[in-house]
């Protein structure tokens, strides 16, 4: 793909809110990884809300520990952990500190120097080169970023739907915490 100009970074501000309220705003931005010099983008199109201790299906939910520690950590930051002991998944902090809230970036449709398939948390890191390296990064950084939309998204458009693969969570999985753009085919389930 070719050059592609970049909207204005997120600025902490952003992330320093509700986190339902920042995890639809993420949809339409981009996520921007700078690679030795090279740009790897992607249009967020699916997200997850997590959100803190009280919720069962959040990594926060067993307190604070030397993992979750970047969660309670200051909003704008990223929070990277392993599944199945292979997938990376990348989640930006949200909310002030203390609270241990976060938004899991499901699902990229791919713009610039993406490496394989984005439907899917694990996929969006390998597409990224998104590591253990980036926990606790700063996403005001210029190596890892988020940026505005390039295009405005509907708000009411937004689908909504429950969490994939928390059944563990009881009455937290089918709580209606995942957000999609409507049609677009890089959304990890429908």
């Amino acid at each position: 793909m070719g050059a592609i100009e970049l909207p204005p970074k997120l600025p902490r501000s952003f992330y320093d809110r509700e986190t339902i309220l920042v995890a639809r705003e993420l949809l339409g931005c981009l996520l921007v990884r700078v690679d030795a010099g090279l740009p790897r983008v992607g249009k967020i199109v699916e997200v997850e809300a997590y959100l803190g201790i009280e919720d069962r299906a959040a990594h926060a939910s067993h307190g604070l520990t030397p993992r979750t520690r970047v969660l309670y950590g200051a909003p704008g930051h990223a929070y990277v952990y392993l599944i199945y002991g292979m997938h990376w998944c990348l989640n930006v902090v949200t909310e002030p500190e203390g609270k241990g809230c976060a938004v899991l970036i499901r699902a990229l449709e791919p713009l610039a120097n993406t490496d394989g398939k984005t439907s899917g948390p694990g996929l969006v890191c390998r597409a990224l080169h998104i590591d253990k390296a980036f926990h606790g990064h700063d996403l005001e950084s210029s190596d890892l970023f988020l940026t505005e939309p390039v295009e405005p998204v509907d708000p009411a458009a937004i689908v909504i739907r429950p969490r994939i693969g928390v059944d563990y969570a009881g009455a937290w999985a089918e709580k209606p915490l995942r957000f999609y753009l409507p049609g677009n085919r890089f959304v990890s389930r429908k």
